[in-house]
């Protein structure tokens, strides 16, 4: 807080150490009494700043901790997507490998039955089933 002159209780004393003269005229007595209220009130408002400004850092540094969480876990997140669409596309390649070879000994399958004719045996035998 701003220093308080020495003689906060004698006007006449305040008046000539402000260089406003030596008089005790009732006017400058009460600009002297206006001056202290004002002084205290700007004190009171200057101390109001600094609570209201000490409390916006405390909100402040509380948002970017949590500002700093957020990011930490949007990394953690994103780390983790990575992981599962490399996965992703792992099982899908190996998918498509066993469709491939499946689909390979379908065709060796095929070749074979209707190389030894065994295919038209089979083909009238599902036709009769299905009548």
């Amino acid at each position: 807080m701003a220093p308080r002159m020495a003689a906060a209780g004698n006007p006449t004393r305040m008046v000539g150490k402000l260089g406003l003269g030596f008089g005790t005229g009732p006017g400058e007595v009460a600009e002297v009494e206006e001056l202290r209220r004002r002084n205290s009130d700007l004190e009171l408002e200057a101390a109001e700043a600094r609570a209201r400004e000490k409390e916006a850092r405390r909100e402040l540094e509380r948002t970017r901790e949590r500002l700093r969480v957020v990011e930490e876990a949007e990394e953690r997140l994103s780390a983790e997507l990575g992981e599962l669409e490399a996965e992703a596309v792992a099982q899908a390649q190996a998918y498509q490998l066993r469709i491939k070879a499946l689909s390979d000994q379908l065709a060796v399958a095929h070749e074979i039955l209707t190389s030894t004719g065994f295919h038209c045996t089979l083909v009238a035998l599902n036709r009769a089933n299905r009548n």
